[in-house]
């Protein structure tokens, strides 16, 4: 294992700016894996450690293939993460909206800059990523629909879903988006958490990058297990939303499977704590994404279920 700083920047109070990078392997830049960029991914730093620790006990005992160079950047934004904020520190702007960068504009364009001056060098591009809205999810690969994308080698992570995701405009300045259109074969990785470390989901998550680096001869060791992936569109998730602000309880867990009409939550009062809203399911299927915060506001997407047979065939 070799360290490399991806980018310094100095700094007047406190500790620099740095963007640290750890390489295995030698030859041909073969995958480049981001964990964490905004300040509350705890997870996604949390699973690129596992990994990082994991290629370094693979590398000493040979089994990287020769000719290949693996590199883990495990956070791009440590200083949010240091000051527990979700996005840039100075003006609140989010790194993964700043893609490819621009190396003479505001602090976030530069870092996002630096970061894909090495990342689109790499064949394979893996992303440790977080939705906008918290939650929790079913563990999952996203893949841009840029005309570039391979849904079925995202079937080699072994998990249980691949999503595919149209690209909306503010998309076009992801770090996904961006590695696709430069040619790098780029998927977003979804565990079950983002500011909580869920030890399940982070192990899954390690084991499916060392399954597709075996599967595209990175690395020399086969991973047992996994699924085979049920491929669906982002378009045929079925959004619950609420009608009213209230305390937000809910009776099911993601992963379960749901029955049309079956009561999902309740929304309460926050100072009568009255019923206001009973959410139950519209379709039959398996929940997908649920929000986990104790308070929701109105019209929001609390819920996402798969509805049955929305699996796409590839």
């Amino acid at each position: 294992m070799r360290e490399e700083m991806v980018m310094e920047l100095p700094a007047i109070y406190r500790d620099d700016f740095r963007i640290r990078s750890f390489l295995f392997g030698e030859g041909k830049e073969s995958v480049c894996i981001v964990g964490a960029q905004r300040g509350n991914e705890y997870q996604q730093l949390y699973v690129a450690s596992l990994l990082v620790k994991k290629l370094e006990e693979i590398e000493e005992r040979g089994g990287i293939c020769p000719g290949r160079q693996i590199r883990v950047i495990p956070c791009a934004n440590p200083y949010s993460i240091n000051a527990k904020k979700r996005f840039w520190t100075a003006d609140n702007t989010d790194i993964n909206r700043m893609y490819p960068g621009y190396d003479l504009g505001e602090t976030t364009q530069r870092i996002a800059a630096a970061v894909f001056d090495v990342a689109k060098r790499y064949e394979y591009g893996i992303q440790f990523a977080s939705f906008y809205m918290p939650g929790r999810f079913l563990p999952h690969i996203r893949i841009m629909k840029t005309g570039l994308e391979e849904p079925g080698m995202a079937r080699k992570f072994g998990f249980p879903y691949v999503v595919l995701h149209q690209p909306r405009p503010f998309d076009t300045t992801t770090l996904n988006y961006n590695w696709q259109i430069w040619e790098t074969k780029a998927f977003s990785l979804y565990t079950t958490d983002t500011n909580h470390i869920d030890e399940a989901s982070a192990h899954m998550a390690v084991d499916g990058v060392l399954r597709f680096l075996h599967t595209q001869k990175i690395l020399k060791d086969r991973i047992p297990g996994g699924y085979f992936s049920e491929i669906i569109e982002r378009t045929d998730l079925v959004s619950v939303r609420t009608s009213c602000a209230g305390f937000f309880f809910s009776d099911v867990s993601v992963g379960q499977r749901i029955t049309h009409g079956q009561k999902l939550a309740e929304i309460r009062d926050t100072y009568t704590n009255e019923l206001k809203q009973e959410l139950v399911s519209p379709v039959d299927g398996t929940l997908f994404f649920m929000r986990n915060e104790p308070l929701t506001y109105q019209a929001t997407a609390v819920f996402k279920i798969i509805p049955q047979g929305a699996e796409l065939k590839f």
